[in-house]
């Protein structure tokens, strides 16, 4: 995957302007250097739960979840990894919707560093500009590649896509299944939680709004 540590970082500072952008410290920290922190660590965690490090199934654990957690659960908070986004000129004046549909994402609540997984829909009207659509999917993915909370999610995707678009007529509407509610707690398995941020038109024109939700929810 192409990726543009320029584009990435300007939309750090949008989101905190914004004020949606993850709580993060500063970490001077190689990404091989938190690797061996994280494995020292969860070697320690297996340890104290009882289990026996020395068997084959469980003697490269620690190692495992470390290399997990920074190259691929936790790795979008570094900008420097944000997706490349190619941007055209909209030749053709297109000023109606487009919506790219159920796009499968997968999170980590940050609350318990559980799983929560689900569908995004984003749509927007090009002004001036249209993305190619593919990047609307790791856009979404590159966001939810960090320990989150759904709400933060929704609103990261949208803004992040109002700053490379120049427009607020953008709609984000994101399905989720948490395991913090269906595995642990509560443990309702059927439970499903539904988050929107709709801006420009998408929130102030009735038509566009519904014309959006209902073809967001038709499978």
């Amino acid at each position: 995957m192409k990726t543009d540590r320029k584009l990435g970082y300007e939309i750090k500072k949008y989101l905190i302007k914004k004020g949606v952008e993850t709580p993060t410290v500063k970490v001077n920290l190689t990404s091989e250097e938190k690797i061996e922190l994280i494995r020292d660590n969860m070697k320690t965690i297996i340890e104290v739960l009882g289990l026996d490090t020395k068997d084959d199934s469980i003697s490269g654990t620690a190692d495992r979840v470390a290399k997990m957690y920074v190259n691929e659960l936790c790795y979008s908070l570094d900008y420097s990894k944000f997706p490349a986004c190619t941007v055209f000129e909209n030749k053709m004046n297109y000023n109606q919707m487009v919506l790219q549909k159920d796009i499968t994402f997968y999170s980590m609540c940050e609350h318990h560093f559980v799983n929560f997984n689900g569908l995004a829909q984003v749509g927007y009207i090009p002004n001036g500009n249209v993305i190619g659509l593919s990047k609307l999917n790791r856009i979404v993915n590159f966001f939810a590649r960090r320990p989150q909370v759904q709400e933060r999610l929704n609103e990261q995707i949208f803004y992040a896509l109002e700053y490379i678009l120049h427009t607020s007529d953008i709609a984000v509407l994101m399905q989720g299944e948490h395991l913090c509610v269906k595995s642990r707690g509560v443990g309702d398995i059927n439970s499903e939680m539904t988050t929107s941020k709709l801006g420009g038109g998408f929130y102030d024109i009735d038509k566009l709004r519904n014309e959006f939700l209902t073809l967001a929810t038709v499978k």
